[in-house]
């Protein structure tokens, strides 16, 4: 090698050693991203993905595709994430199921909600509410609750995710009812039997419920947060009918696997900011049942550590017991 290409390749060196993140950061993407999702097609969970994918295919130049990968309530979708390459192109859209919840229902999780993935953005809430069918006699969740305390195990309600399951259990403890919890493997599958009348109750996401309530299908009872919902103003809380100081949301966020190049995480990050401020897109996930809250990895991080301690004590709470 002559002194000229030794001269060329030390500073061809020299400015990788320097400046070679910023330059792999701006070739990121460079072809398609897979964004799974651990409920069915249909669920808020899904609409969400598909909005965000939307979103980020429109910014950041290259196809954004959204893959439902349903079943053991989310875990098959988180553990594939988990074990995916850590490069950028395989992330989760997903939500309070499999990071916060997972240690206190399950026995056996095949990952690390914390150690293996690395938190992206935080996108929102998904607001839900008690929903019935108006042919019932039980039109109110005090009429419920006397209903399922004079009729033990006749009321089923439909368990469609995590946030479902731990708001029908705590119900049960706190009320002293028997009422048959039924699994599912998404609300989409829940509203349907609702609906048709195999089961009598369940906890609907505004995604899958506000368009039956629209329509005079289902019947609100009640909302999980500790305040009213600005979108059903007259229907009131959880707490201020039979379960006095209850509040439960559910969160949903992005996720790559463990040790995602910096690069990636915040440009994605950053995609997903400018994304949800602009007001069309807002608007996108407001009609698919999703209530805007962005922040980013760092903060995010913190936050998932949080919600996991959260939910596990309010699965306790509840009295279910890691299946």
């Amino acid at each position: 090698m002559n002194s000229r290409h030794r001269v060329a390749v030390g500073a061809l060196l020299l400015a990788v050693s320097l400046g070679g993140s910023s330059a792999f950061g701006q070739a990121y993407p460079s072809r398609t991203i897979t964004i799974l999702t651990p409920f069915a097609a249909g669920s808020v969970t899904d609409a969400a993905a598909r909005v965000v994918a939307l979103t980020l295919q429109e910014s950041l130049g290259q196809t954004v595709v959204v893959e439902n990968r349903a079943g053991a309530g989310g875990l098959l979708a988180a553990s594939a994430v988990a074990r995916a390459s850590n490069d950028g192109y395989t992330l989760l859209l997903t939500t309070n199921s499999t990071h916060s919840v997972v240690y206190g229902l399950y026995k056996n999780v095949p990952y690390d909600p914390i150690k293996d993935f690395t938190p992206i953005a935080r996108i929102g809430s998904f607001s839900s509410f008690v929903a019935v069918t108006p042919d019932k006699p039980y039109q109110s969740m005090k009429a419920l609750v006397d209903y399922a305390k004079a009729n033990p195990g006749k009321l089923s309600y439909g368990v469609g995710n995590s946030t479902t399951q731990i708001v029908g259990e705590a119900l049960k403890k706190r009320t002293g009812t028997d009422i048959v919890r039924v699994p599912y493997r998404s609300n989409p599958m829940v509203m349907t039997d609702l609906l048709g009348g195999q089961i009598q109750i369940m906890v609907a996401d505004f995604n899958t419920g506000m368009p039956q309530l629209r329509a005079g299908k289902v019947k609100a009872l009640a909302v999980l947060t500790r305040d009213r919902n600005p979108a059903l103003p007259d229907v009131p809380t959880l707490s201020e009918t039979v379960m006095p100081g209850y509040h439960i949301l559910a969160w949903a966020g992005m996720f790559g696997p463990a040790g995602m190049p910096p690069e990636a995480v915040n440009r994605l990050a950053d995609a997903v900011q400018k994304a949800l401020e602009n007001p069309a897109v807002r608007a996108r996930f407001t009609a698919s049942g999703t209530d805007v809250y962005w922040s980013g990895p760092k903060e995010f991080t913190e936050f998932v550590k949080t919600e996991l301690v959260s939910w596990t004590a309010m699965i306790k709470e509840a009295g279910i017991e890691p299946e």
